[in-house]
């Protein structure tokens, strides 16, 4: 809902996309990701279930890191879809990671056990007042969005983080506290975003990084993919 009203403010028309499993209700064979692509301007990732640790090669190191790989398949169809027909891509949280590993990046399972001298990204009783700042990367777009910002804040809600980076993405922000990737983008063709961290979160914050330049930047570049 919070993404959803996030991108209602912008006056765009927010759809849900619900996944559909083989073992749907509704027959995968008669709607197809194609005409969800066709359908739609832009595809926003949100967040969620952890990324299923096989789809970078990896067994998950405790059960419940095992993610939602019924999920997962389907958000990947979707990147294919939206890649391919030139259509941008915004990642949140999830999405980010989602993302990157489409792009064939990794993880890291888990930051507390495996990353331990990485500073605090989850806390189960503060959830998205946990904050910390992040470093724009010099000539980056998103710095050029937030041309006034010094040490932006943002929130922190994830125990896993983008580990080794995919093929044809760069990096636009890290962590100040451990140098964690924070925000990625790819360098092809069709615009391709993503931020670790929570927007829709932050919107009416004076103490938090403003949002709303990053979804009119996207639905900006939604629009002139229109014309």
């Amino acid at each position: 809902q919070s993404v959803s009203h996030w991108i209602l403010s912008h006056g765009a028309l927010a759809l849900m996309v619900p996944t559909l499993g083989y073992d749907a209700e509704v027959s995968r064979r008669k709607i197809s990701v194609r005409e969800v692509v066709e359908g739609l301007d832009g595809l926003v990732l949100q967040g969620g279930a952890d990324v299923s640790p096989k789809l970078y090669g990896q067994q998950p190191q405790r059960a419940e890191w095992a993610g939602d790989p019924v999920r997962d398949r389907y958000e990947f169809e979707l990147i294919e879809g939206f890649l391919a027909r030139g259509k941008p891509i915004l990642g949140i949280c999830r999405g980010c990671q989602l993302l990157n590993v489409s792009f064939g990046g990794t993880l890291v399972q888990d930051l507390p056990s495996m990353r331990p001298q990485a500073g605090m990204h989850v806390d189960a009783e503060l959830y998205d007042e946990l904050a910390h700042g992040i470093v724009l990367e010099p000539g980056s777009r998103l710095a050029s969005l937030y041309p006034q910002a010094v040490v932006p804040i943002v929130n922190s809600i994830h125990h896993q983080a983008i580990d080794r980076l995919g093929g044809d993405l760069v990096v636009e922000a890290r962590s100040t506290d451990d140098g964690v990737i924070e925000a990625i983008r790819a360098t092809g063709s069709t615009p391709v975003f993503a931020v670790q961290w929570h927007p829709e979160f932050q919107r009416g914050r004076v103490d938090r990084l403003d949002p709303d330049p990053i979804m009119a930047d996207f639905l900006h570049m939604a629009r002139e993919r229109m014309a």
